[in-house]
């Protein structure tokens, strides 16, 4: 409350009445707007561990806060304004009463701010009733004097507010500082103090008035949101180094030759081969997709195409194990079928289950033939003489979903100037799911068989595919590697 003393000094002029009704206005519908906010952040309660999520949640509670204190002071600030019926009222007719605040807004506000004037030449202390309900003290208590004050202050903050009140009684500095209190009922609140010294004619401090505003909720949401922040903060340095991670991990193990490759046996036949690397429209979802090619010692080359369910660092070291048993597997000799049934034994014993598709072909240049097996994964496509067709694919189900599958092989016989494609089936954005979207994905890799045929080598015919499908916004990544048999 401010001391009488005051009294003298010059009065602002008060705000018009039609601006702060103006103000009121436009708090209220801002307000109305944050709550559609908050509303439409809650609606979905599966996200409610989503840091982000969880980060804007808090934000919007903070905002509230600071609205709802707002609307508060403007409606006080409105029944301080006199009408015009309050100058030309009769002394028989009662004065109009003032408008109605909003309840939520204008009592929760005065439950939080209270005021409090010590006179240091009478001793005289008198507390608003709010204040005595911040401290959770009953009126018929008393106010407590500055010496007593203390009694209620958390211990850590005693030797604070003990400064704050000297700088002001000696110094005649302003009171503006925090502090928290102990409650008589245990609970713990934070008190924000403001005020002044009040000087006797002779300079001296004649008595000092403070407005004291519990910031409680207030100072819980700010905590809440740096929490909320820094968990956010936190999330995304570990899926940025989860994503460099992935990446690595990928160039790592992805065949490390850019542009063709050419296999060239003892035979006259030359294989010339060419892959990429197709990421998602999101760079951040790094996926289980690979292709391979391998010169084999018996002088077959492997070629393989694949995709491990997942994203991120699991998906990648997932796919790089697979990788490696599948190149190890065929060193060893294992034909196409049967490696795709130990691969799938390998999935199936692995610690963290995955699903993963797979073809996986050997060719053999002194035939001409290849040999191929395939786990729920889209047929190679055979291009020959300007047109394309898709492979009649053996039998074979995904990698890791059922235990002691049996995988069969076919053999496709090769012609000069064939060209192989293999792919997997993130090429087109998921409109459709399953075998569809692998189809659709097909059927535009067969619409570009004319200019197929009209390059020159397996990297052009990759450049073409690269046109075709690279500006796609595909929910997932993909891989294909092309093959070309020389004469």
């Amino acid at each position: 409350m401010p001391s009488p003393l005051f009294a003298d000094h010059p009065a602002d002029r008060p705000p018009e009445r039609d601006t702060v009704e103006a103000l009121i206005t436009q708090a209220r519908r801002l307000r109305g707007d944050l709550d559609a906010v908050r509303r439409e952040s809650s609606v979905d309660t599966g996200l409610a561990t989503d840091p982000q999520l969880r980060w804007q949640r808090a934000l919007c509670d903070l905002a509230v806060h600071h609205l709802d204190d707002l609307g508060g002071h403007l409606d006080q600030l409105r029944e301080g304004l006199p009408t015009e019926s309050d100058d030309i009222a009769v002394a028989d007719e009662p004065p109009a009463a003032p408008p109605s605040p909003v309840p939520h807004e204008r009592g929760a506000l005065l439950r939080r701010v209270g005021s409090a004037e010590w006179n240091l030449l009478t001793d005289e202390v008198s507390w608003s009733d709010e204040l005595f309900a911040i401290f959770g003290r009953a009126p018929s208590e008393g106010p407590l004097t500055l010496d007593e004050l203390p009694s209620l202050v958390y211990a850590e903050d005693q030797e604070k507010l003990t400064t704050m009140v000297t700088d002001c009684l000696v110094d005649g500095r302003p009171l503006d500082g925090e502090f928290r209190i102990v409650r008589p009922d245990a609970t713990l609140r934070t008190v924000h103090m403001v005020g002044e010294p009040v000087l006797d004619t002779d300079g001296s401090t004649a008595c000092m008035w403070a407005v004291l505003r519990d910031v409680s909720e207030l100072r819980r949401s700010q905590q809440a949101v740096r929490e909320s922040r820094d968990s956010l903060h936190r999330e995304r340095q570990i899926a940025q180094t989860e994503h460099r991670l992935a990446v690595e991990l990928q160039e790592t193990v992805l065949p490390p030759w850019r542009g063709s490759l050419r296999f060239s046996q003892s035979g006259p036949v030359t294989l010339d081969l060419a892959g990429h690397y197709l990421p998602s429209g999101s760079s951040a979802l790094i996926g289980g997709d690979w292709y391979d090619a391998l010169h084999l010692p018996d002088g077959t080359t492997l070629l393989s195409v694949g995709d491990l369910t997942g994203h991120g660092v699991t998906a990648t070291s997932g796919m790089a194990m697979l990788l490696g048993a599948l190149r190890g597997m065929a060193v060893a000799g294992h034909r196409p079928g049967p490696l795709m049934g130990l691969l799938n034994q390998l999935l199936d014993a692995a610690a963290q289950p995955a699903l993963g598709s797979a073809v996986c072909g050997r060719f053999d240049p002194a035939s001409r033939t290849l040999e191929w097996a395939q786990a729920g994964h889209p047929a190679p496509l055979l291009f020959r003489g300007g047109t394309g067709r898709a492979l009649d694919p053996p039998e074979g189900v995904l990698l890791g979903a059922t235990s002691g599958a049996t995988y069969t092989q076919h053999t496709e016989q090769l012609e000069p100037g064939d060209m192989l494609v293999l792919h997997t089936d993130g090429l087109v954005p998921r409109r459709t799911h399953g075998a569809e979207t692998a189809h659709e994905g097909a059927e535009r890799l067969l619409a570009l068989a004319p200019r197929f045929g009209a390059a020159r080598s397996a990297q052009d015919s990759v450049r073409i595919v690269v046109e075709e499908f690279g500006s796609t916004e595909r929910e997932d990544d993909a891989c294909v590697l092309i093959a070309r048999v020389g004469d």
